[in-house]
């Protein structure tokens, strides 16, 4: 098995769609706005606050009125963090596994720290995270491997060593930069099957998480 895994936080590890759907339907109220599909919303999750703006708003990401609306956006969320959504079902128990087989974890997001770290300190599920890696903390994001590379050494590991497990395809395409070896979460909110090389797993539900890794 690998002696390390890291994994991307949204659509991977944590459902935290129904925090934003809820976030968006409220500030869309705000503004007299009709809701979106929720499944809209959890499809493009991945893809960060600009694009839920800009599909919730029918606005461009580069308007001005965008940039306003995301920061409003980003305070909604704050104040609805773990209130709806949560772990994926089965993560804990497969985050468990790892820990019994002593393969230490961590985190590498595109999320902001002050999203991210409350959400590791008040979700029992994650308890256990060696590291937690963010844009705060870095030069590139992902597709960039800065963050994965930074993860592997906090575990002490090389890259080789290593697993990243992720929901989209800038998740796979870092991976692969970094060296390590990936998994594809096509339970998440970005990637289906059939998406990437039939050379890269794929799970279809988090139960199946922990069988892939140890294929690794």
């Amino acid at each position: 098995m690998p002696k390390g895994v890291l994994f991307d936080l949204d659509g991977t590890l944590l459902d935290s769609a129904p925090d934003f759907i809820v976030s968006l339907d409220n500030l869309l109220a705000k503004y007299n706005q009709p809701k979106l599909n929720p499944e809209i919303i959890r499809n493009h999750v991945s893809d960060g606050s600009w694009k839920l703006i800009s599909l919730g708003f029918n606005i461009d990401m580069s308007d001005n009125k965008c940039a306003v609306l995301r920061e409003e956006l980003l305070a909604e969320y704050e104040s609805n963090l773990l209130q709806h959504g949560g772990a994926f079902d089965g993560i804990k128990e497969m985050l468990a596994s790892l820990e019994e087989d002593n393969i230490p974890y961590g985190i590498v997001t595109n999320k902001p720290l002050r999203f991210a770290e409350p959400i590791l300190m008040n979700e029992i599920a994650f308890k256990n995270c060696k590291t937690l890696i963010c844009p705060d903390h870095l030069d590139s994001i992902k597709p960039d491997p800065e963050g994965i590379l930074r993860g592997c050494k906090d575990l002490g590991l090389h890259p080789s060593e290593c697993v990243y497990v992720g929901d989209h395809a800038k998740d796979i395409e870092a991976g692969i930069n970094a060296g390590t070896q990936v998994i594809a979460c096509y339970f998440g909110y970005s990637l289906k099957a059939g998406d990437h090389s039939e050379h890269i797993l794929g799970a279809n539900h988090p139960n199946e998480l922990y069988e892939l890794i140890s294929q690794l």
